[in-house]
């Protein structure tokens, strides 16, 4: 097996590097489980894989610690917060290339106060849902709860596939650009008639965005929160925004009411002025306004997704080469670039025992998502993740599995 990688080289080294250290076969006769312990040298420097809160860089720390005395417990009326909130919202308009006329807009509370948001104020009578998953499922829930709005038309896939709303008498067409509870990645485009029809495309990008290739103008609302591949916390949403989608918030909200804290023409009337109804996290913003940033810096989002894609290909390259695991979601081109799914043959190890001797190391956040039940590991592979550290992950579970079979 290769030991720790020492390289401190470009973040390119990739799977195809060192393909030929996988071919590897269960041991027949495979003995008891014992206890496993994982030499330091194939441990990764950093051991933080969770789909979120996510693997928050040192750097951004050591920002958080300087800014302590100018921002941290300082007015968020003011111009030192209302200076930063201006640097998120300018800085992610440049990552994700937005249209000319779009916004971006943020408030208080993560993706779940949006899906409420999104059906107070952007929902104007019937909508449509893509649902493969977990999340994708609750924008739909909550819609199909309102009292004011018609039973929306819901669109199912099983966990590990994709599914995307066709046409439908509706005024809004949803669904998840990434589904972090199974790893599974859909396609963001306009739903055909949809512009014809006067609909708003709503994506959810809350752990794609930042980390996966994007045409904004598919959309009309491209949300998310800071804590995946923004390698932030959570407690905010943050919205692209089309004219066509501040225009229905606004037309809607005139004659619905609707929550002062719920309220899409107030979070776009507070962006505007570089702040957020309520005292925002002002870590948080600091925090994502370094992430942002830096990928900036480093090349934008060509860069920043392609070390999710140099990470994730590696995980699931390694997966298909040995014969008791494999990527949870069968078509390649529905796998998540970062969130990777394995799923592990029970007739061999348990994932469970293998998160459990990696945690024990320093290897953090790879048990599969609760509700799905799977002999599984979730490895997020986010861009703060150094593509050299999923490669000695797995060098990692490949010694687990060693030891116990």
């Amino acid at each position: 097996m290769p030991g720790r990688p020492q390289s401190q080289g470009s973040w390119s080294t990739t799977w195809i590097e060192v393909a030929g250290l996988y071919p590897r076969q269960v041991p027949e006769n495979a003995p008891a489980a014992a206890p496993v312990s994982i030499p330091a040298e194939l441990l990764p420097r950093d051991g933080r894989f969770g789909s979120g809160p996510s693997k928050i860089r040192p750097e951004q720390v050591e920002a958080l610690v300087a800014s302590g005395s100018t921002l941290l417990g300082t007015s968020h009326r003011q111009a030192p917060v209302r200076n930063l909130v201006r640097r998120v919202r300018t800085g992610l308009a440049e990552l994700l290339g937005l249209p000319d006329g779009y916004e971006v807009v943020l408030g208080n509370g993560g993706s779940t106060a949006f899906w409420d948001v999104a059906t107070f104020c952007l929902v104007e009578r019937r909508s449509a849902h893509g649902a493969f998953g977990e999340f994708g499922s609750k924008f739909a829930a909550a819609a199909a709860r309102a009292p004011f709005l018609e039973e929306p038309v819901v669109t199912t896939a099983a966990p590990g596939s994709v599914a995307v709303p066709g046409h439908a008498d509706v005024d809004v067409y949803a669904w998840p650009q990434n589904e972090t509870s199974t790893g599974a990645v859909a396609p963001v485009r306009r739903v055909a008639g949809s512009r014809e029809q006067g609909a708003l495309v709503v994506v959810d990008a809350t752990s794609a965005a930042g980390g996966v290739a994007v045409d904004v103008a598919q959309t009309d609302v491209y949300y998310f929160a800071p804590q995946k591949s923004f390698a932030s916390d959570g407690g905010l949403w943050l919205a692209a925004m089309s004219p066509a989608a501040i225009e229905r918030a606004a037309r809607l909200e005139a004659g619905r009411w609707v929550p002062e804290s719920l309220s899409l023409t107030t979070a776009v009337t507070n962006s505007r002025l570089d702040q957020t109804l309520n005292t925002p996290a002002i870590a948080t913003l600091l925090l994502l306004a370094e992430q942002v940033d830096w990928m900036l810096q480093n090349g934008g989002l060509p860069f920043a997704a392609g070390r999710s894609a140099a990470s994730s290909g590696h995980v699931y390259a390694w997966a298909q080469a040995r014969d008791w695991a494999t990527p949870f979601v069968a078509e390649p081109e529905h796998r998540s670039p970062v969130v990777a799914t394995i799923d592990f043959d029970p007739q061999v190890v348990e994932a469970a025992t293998i998160a459990r001797a990696l945690r024990a190391h320093g290897v953090v956040d790879v048990e599969p998502y609760r509700k799905l039940g799977r002999n599984q590991l979730r490895i997020a592979t986010y861009p703060a993740v150094d593509p050299r550290d999923a490669l000695a992950l797995t060098a990692c579970i490949d010694h687990v599995v060693d030891q116990l079979v």
